[in-house]
């Protein structure tokens, strides 16, 4: 483990400012919302703000007042935040992002999460936080090869939470993160006390009268998958098939990068008119800013190719993971992504043991809904540590 410290150079940012100043802008379309992207009218303003408001230093400053580390595993260079609770009995418990978020996802639980008694909690409920990077994203150092499939990440964070010392832990995860927390429920059972997840894709398995008596709030779920199988999954298509020829846009231009990132911020999270109804403007640039600075946009979507096997990018759908022995938790935000049926997921996967449906909040659940987050996340550790202790 090697101390890391962000500072990133003046220069760097200079030139951020000089090319948003620069941006070479398309013809402007009649106003069709965000159902085309990301529209243009609001981009102009954000890349504007972006330009000339926006302070890097702010989120350098608020990042590095956790501990963070570099540490080479099976030959990348991983970033990690790893923040230690005051508390003697607190659990390890291991966050991990997706796209286009990044371990800044986790800033504001981090402090509830690791010291839940200096903000009105129990000290019972601790966790020390271990939020590395993924490889390939902000600061891990950028793909150089092929073959990083989410099983050989997830072996790479068991190897993490070795090197840290701690030989019981519980996995959380979203996005990408969720199917790395799934995994290793599995590949490191014998030290994970149980996997939670804000996001779990349990599509129909296609037996028959498996979609029987299903009330109408369920099948409304699964017509909100397949929507988003028809028309919301371009970018993964064009990720998992073609991302050395994405990459080049989205590192050579940062307006081009917020666009991609800043129409999902607005999909997937509980937004109206724009995704600053549930992201601050400076949430949103914050991770844009980061994936800038890394030139890690490109690298990124590489290992969506790498994965194209877990991906839902055709007419059939991949395969399911193998269920985590060990307790599974879930948490539902309405206006994620897609949302599991209870009693498909049920069905997929058995050692569900904790289940809890929200009224607001999206994808970004840590950003979006610090409070709830947190607190699903205390419920679930008490849960799996009493059936961690039946014989």
């Amino acid at each position: 483990m090697r101390p890391f410290r962000i500072d990133i150079p003046q220069a760097d940012l200079d030139d951020l400012r000089e090319r948003l100043a620069r941006t070479r802008w398309p013809a402007e379309t009649p106003d069709t919302g965000w159902t085309r992207g990301a529209p243009q009218g609001y981009l102009r303003e954000l890349a504007a703000y972006w330009r000339d408001e926006f302070d890097w230093r702010a989120v350098e400053a608020r990042a590095n007042a956790f501990p963070q580390f570099h540490t080479r595993i099976d030959g990348a260079d991983i970033h990690v935040l790893h923040a230690r609770s005051p508390e003697p009995d607190a659990v390890p418990l291991l966050l991990t992002h997706g796209w286009p978020g990044s371990f800044l996802e986790f800033l504001d639980v981090i402090g509830p999460l690791t010291d839940p008694r200096a903000h009105g909690g129990d000290p019972a409920d601790a966790f020390h936080v271990v939020a590395p990077t993924l490889p390939g994203y902000g600061f891990s150092s950028p793909l150089t090869e092929h073959g990083w499939e989410l099983p050989r990440v997830a072996r790479m964070w068991a190897s993490l939470m070795a090197e840290l010392g701690y030989d019981r832990y519980l996995p959380q995860g979203g996005d990408l993160g969720a199917t790395v927390a799934l995994l290793l429920g599995v590949l490191d059972s014998d030290h994970v006390i149980g996997t939670h997840v804000n996001f779990l894709f349990a599509p129909p398995s296609g037996e028959p009268g498996e979609l029987d008596d299903l009330a109408p709030a369920d099948l409304a779920r699964l017509d909100r998958l397949a929507d988003f199988g028809d028309q919301g999954s371009g970018y993964m298509k064009l990720f998992a098939t073609r991302p050395q020829t994405v990459g080049y846009g989205m590192t050579d231009s940062p307006v081009g990068q917020l666009a991609w990132s800043v129409e999902k911020f607005h999909e997937w999270s509980d937004s109206e008119k724009n995704p600053e109804d549930a992201l601050s403007r400076d949430q949103l640039l914050a991770h844009a800013t980061l994936y800038w600075l890394t030139g890690t946009a490109g690298s990124s979507a590489h290992l969506y190719c790498d994965n194209a096997a877990f991906m839902p990018t055709s007419a059939t759908p991949p395969p399911p993971l193998p269920a985590p022995p060990g307790p599974l938790g879930v948490a539902v935000f309405p206006n994620d992504l897609a949302q599991p049926v209870r009693r498909l997921a049920e069905r997929r996967y058995p050692s569900i043991v904790h289940w809890s449906e929200f009224e607001r909040g999206g994808h970004f659940a840590a950003m979006e809904r610090p409070a709830e987050f947190t607190a699903d996340v205390r419920a679930f550790r008490r849960t799996a540590l009493a059936a961690a202790r039946q014989p």
